[in-house]
């Protein structure tokens, strides 16, 4: 019976790394580049303390967990987070790469969301949160990636209300 159980948490760790980062979000950054360069896509890299800073939790349910922004990162976005929890455990390798990437992109604060190209440059200072939804934060993306010069990504269709 022990051992079934060492099995049961070994796979329940294991599944709650593969998950970290949320739907659509990558947490691996060599995964993220390699996934950008194929799809020729621009990477947006959250910085973020997904269970202890207020403004990014905020941002994730205002604007991230909406439906319009994911059907538009799903077009035109590989999504990457980078997350420094208090409360919830992360493996070491995953630590380190943050840590590392917190290096590379100085952070003023958090939540820090850039726009990145597949090499790691940035096309974006920090856009972080912008108040007026999913809407707002993807027409905003869009503005950043025109004028860094990214291809013109695809409008979010608008939702036809009742």
């Amino acid at each position: 019976m022990k051992h079934i159980t060492r099995i049961a948490a070994g796979f329940l760790l294991c599944s709650s790394f593969a998950l970290a980062g949320g739907e659509g979000w990558m947490t691996n950054w060599e995964q993220a580049k390699a996934k950008a360069k194929a799809e020729n896509k621009p990477i947006l890299i959250d910085f973020t303390g997904s269970d202890w800073c207020g403004w990014c939790i905020k941002l994730d349910k205002e604007v991230f967990a909406q439906k319009a922004f994911k059907e538009y990162a799903a077009k035109n976005l590989v999504l990457m987070e980078v997350d420094f929890p208090k409360k919830s455990k992360q493996a070491a390798d995953l630590k380190k790469q943050n840590k590392e990437l917190e290096k590379q992109y100085p952070l003023e604060g958090y939540p820090t969301v850039l726009l990145l190209d597949a090499e790691g440059k940035k096309l974006s200072e920090d856009i972080g949160y912008r108040e007026g939804g999913p809407e707002a934060y993807v027409k905003h993306l869009g503005e950043l990636l025109e004028k860094a010069g990214a291809k013109k990504p695809a409008e979010p269709a608008a939702e036809k209300k009742p």
